[in-house]
């Protein structure tokens, strides 16, 4: 196992995984060696992941679904299938949300978190490209249910981030199965620890 697939899953990503029960379909985009793969994995899901990079997806054969697509320069792999969970980690290419929100099935959860304009002041990405600007995903979101969302800096490691879980629920009249719990002054930036030191 290398490095990177040793790495422990995002503190998100955990702290959210009580919504995706044993036996549902994940899909991991750009799931590089895996380790969000590897987590739900074990957790008894089955596991679709995405990557461009064919070598580094490959110590997941046998534990994913495994499909190699560049879905920056070609198109999306699939048209109508749809994940009980759709995970996305320190990745974005705008012109996939649509379809990255639209693969979350009916009672799916979208489990997202990637750096946030602010970011280029400490480190990379710096590109706008690769930043999500104030609120973007909750735009993105819109016709899932937000169950959280997170959006500002913290110091460990140091990084502005924009998070967010949200839901397809099966019927709007339905009552809610997910604890909402939104950050205060969303969709402005807030401190995500009692850390002052990301300016």
């Amino acid at each position: 196992m290398d490095a990177h697939a040793a790495l422990a899953a995002s503190n998100w990503v955990r702290r959210w995984t009580h919504l995706v029960p044993a036996g549902a379909t994940v899909l991991d985009v750009a799931c590089g060696s895996g380790r969000h793969v590897r987590w739900f994995a074990q957790r008894g899901c089955r596991v679709t992941g995405l990557d461009r990079d064919a070598p580094a997806m490959q110590p997941l054969a046998g534990i994913a679904e495994l499909v190699v697509a560049d879905i920056e320069r070609g198109p999306w792999p699939w048209v109508a299938r749809r994940f009980d969970a759709v995970v996305v980690t320190n990745y974005l290419w705008r012109e996939r949300l649509p379809d990255i929100v639209a693969s979350v099935a009916e009672g799916g959860v979208l489990i997202y978190e990637t750096f946030s304009v602010g970011h280029e002041t400490i480190g990379r990405p710096s590109n706008p490209l690769f930043l999500l600007r104030p609120g973007e995903l909750l735009q993105a979101t819109r016709g899932l249910r937000v169950v959280a969302f997170e959006d500002g800096c913290e110091s460990t490691p140091p990084r502005f981030v924009q998070r967010i879980v949200a839901v397809r629920e099966v019927c709007a009249a339905a009552p809610a199965r997910y604890p909402l719990h939104v950050a205060a002054g969303a969709p402005g930036q807030v401190n995500l620890t009692d850390s002052e030191d990301c300016a």
